[in-house]
């Protein structure tokens, strides 16, 4: 089965600028994959080469087993917010959705379910040139899911959102990968991508450094998990069989490159007790600076 997303050997030269330097990854259905990277690290131009906007010096990217330029439907199945999404400022929120879904084919009936889906319908007779940051965020988000996409892919989806409106997309997103349809989102808000993905990705200088789930991320980047309870010894001497780095002894031991959903297959796999299994240590944003050698944050 074909991923939803994905990238081999995604190369991009602007004359003597290497952009995207031999990227590869995948994004599958029911995932949301966090896409972090500092400014100017090429994950733009990655989305970009994904959705057939730029073509890739080498290398090639596919939606579903295709490149985008030859989806059958692509409004159908992938949905794109890029650069906040494009509006006319004189149109209305909802003559602005409802103009794209002529275009697409799609009733308009449509773009008043997602108004109030993405909570503009109190606004949805307002010019949008008069939408604030975030509002324009949502009606962008809105405009993506006009076609009821299975993949999405989102360039600074929180970029103006308040601190509900972060907690709203949170949850919007969730929901959507809850439905079985692939996420893949840049950000520069890693408290945020902490919650919310299931997958990241971390490129610097155009060139992947890190790909795995979150939990795993997180886990070997000098932080860890901590484990306590009366069978802890039994499981550390497990662990470190396996090649894990165990610290600790008694009824305490943190391990430092396993995830929590790892150690807790292998305490069920051999009916041991434990009282306790948390992460410790090490944030998203720690683990990003120590990556990317960056000074300042993800764009």
């Amino acid at each position: 089965m074909a991923h939803a997303i994905e990238a081999a050997g995604l190369t991009k030269r602007f004359g003597e600028i290497l952009a995207v330097d031999d990227l590869s990854f995948t994004c599958d259905e029911g995932r949301i994959v966090g896409f972090l990277g500092p400014n100017g690290a090429g994950k733009t131009t990655t989305l970009r080469m994904i959705l057939g906007l730029i073509n890739p010096t080498e290398g090639h990217a596919e939606v579903l087993g295709r490149p985008y330029a030859q989806l059958e439907d692509p409004s159908h199945t992938v949905g794109a917010v890029l650069d906040g999404g494009m509006l006319h400022p004189g149109r209305t929120g909802r003559n602005h959705l409802r103009a794209l879904a002529r275009e697409a084919g799609i009733p308009d009936r449509r773009a008043d379910t997602l108004l109030e889906l993405v909570a503009l319908q109190d606004a949805a007779g307002r010019r949008a040139g008069g939408y604030s940051l975030g509002m324009r965020q949502r009606l962008g988000l809105a405009a993506a899911l006009l076609g009821d996409p299975q993949v999405l892919v989102l360039d600074e989806p929180a970029n103006g959102l308040d601190p509900q409106g972060i907690r709203w997309l949170r949850d919007f997103l969730r929901t959507l990968a809850g439905e079985g349809r692939a996420i893949l989102v840049s950000s520069h808000v890693l408290a945020e991508v902490a919650q919310t993905a299931d997958d990241v990705v971390v490129i610097n200088k155009g060139r992947s450094v890190a790909q795995s789930t979150l939990t795993e991320l997180i886990a070997r980047g000098g932080g860890g998990m901590r484990v306590l309870g009366p069978d802890v010894s039994r499981l550390a001497e497990l662990l470190r069989g396996q090649g894990a780095t165990v610290s600790g002894d008694g009824s305490e031991i943190v391990v430092r490159d396993r995830s929590g959903e790892d150690i807790g297959r292998l305490v069920a796999e051999h009916r041991l007790v434990i009282s306790e299994l948390s992460r410790v240590g090490t944030s998203l944003e720690e683990v990003f600076f120590e990556l990317t050698e960056a000074t300042g944050g993800p764009s």
